[in-house]
């Protein structure tokens, strides 16, 4: 198995920076091949601009388009490529870092908004009367799987059902299912830690085992259950899941998983 690390942490004796580690010597002692980028290290440029797609940036500037134009002609900056090559070199993608006002770094976000391109991650495939391209289940990067290992300072009870947080699943169904599942990853149950302000050295003991069992497990974890878009769960093209298949009493995100 060839795993790609996205790493997302400034400090680097953090809990996550450790947790990174043991994910490197564990697939590598299992036989696995890994490859980490670590975005802070990098010192990864964050932002979208003109500047990554050289001579096929137009002015007024439109992302959508230019990214496109650069990713056919091979154009894109060196960094982005070089991303790209590892999510297309990879079979499993794991991403750690800290839950961040609900939401992953935005070092992490900068790497999803350049790597993900147009033609790339998407607009690619067929658009008709009964296909709304490649995406959610198909794509540029299907065949692969994905992990998200999150921490989260707060406990586990904010983050539950009816806690004031928000239930984790929702809080992260939008890089789960907007990000890694539209252009046709397999999304693994994440490892949350939760607590993890007040984590002490005896806690990070059954921790480590924890991570090292998830870890070891990957290739024969079921992933999430998400909908396809083009086999018959949605109607086509107005993407409304087809009366009938909710599930009783299932509202918002979970209408797009399935049983």
């Amino acid at each position: 198995m060839k795993t790609l690390i996205v790493y997302a942490h400034p400090e680097p004796k953090s809990l996550n920076s450790s947790l990174k580690d043991l994910a490197v010597s564990t697939l590598e002692a299992a036989g696995h091949e890994v490859r980490v980028s670590d975005l802070y290290a990098m010192n990864w440029k964050a932002v979208v601009d003109a500047a990554d797609y050289g001579p096929h940036a137009s002015s007024p500037l439109k992302v959508i388009l230019d990214s496109g134009r650069a990713f056919d002609a091979g154009t894109l900056t060196p960094d982005v490529r070089a991303e790209q090559e590892k999510l297309l070199w990879a079979d499993t993608i794991i991403f750690q870092f800290p839950l961040w006002w609900y939401a992953m770094p935005a070092i992490l976000k900068g790497w999803v908004d350049r790597v993900f391109t147009y033609n790339f991650a998407y607009g690619v495939g067929e658009h008709s009367d009964t296909r709304y391209g490649e995406r959610f289940g198909e794509g540029t990067l299907a065949g692969r799987k994905a992990l998200l290992s999150v921490t989260v300072g707060g406990p586990e009870s904010h983050y539950a059902a009816r806690g004031i947080n928000g239930p984790i699943d929702d809080l992260l169904f939008p890089i789960h299912h907007g990000i890694l599942y539209y252009p046709g990853i397999e999304v693994l149950p994440p490892f949350v830690l939760y607590g993890t302000d007040r984590m002490t050295g005896e806690d990070y003991t059954d921790v480590a085992k924890a991570w090292e069992q998830r870890l070891l497990a990957l290739e024969s974890t079921e992933p999430i259950a998400f909908r396809r878009q083009n086999f018959g769960d949605y109607e086509i093209p107005s993407l409304h899941l087809k009366p009938g298949l909710e599930p009783a009493g299932r509202t918002g995100f979970g209408l797009h998983v399935r049983g």
